[in-house]
């Protein structure tokens, strides 16, 4: 569990971080950049997407057993 909690805390970070640079290269102009923060910023949706999934079927599987 602290393992899967310790992935949270670094898809988030790698999502602000994303955003951050994302926002610095469009007031900068550098569309290239924005491109790249842009799918580093979705690939890390993506993942906790999946985390947040994987931890909602443990959590009812882990209920439907104690109860």
């Amino acid at each position: 569990m602290g393992k899967k909690i310790a992935l949270n805390v670094f898809y988030n970070l790698g999502l602000i971080v994303s955003i951050f640079g994302a926002v610095w290269a469009f007031n900068n102009t550098k569309y290239l950049v924005i491109v790249l923060f842009v799918a580093t910023a979705a690939f890390f949706l993506y993942l906790k997407l999946q985390l947040i999934k994987e931890m909602r079927s443990a959590l009812k599987k882990r209920q439907k057993d104690l109860g």
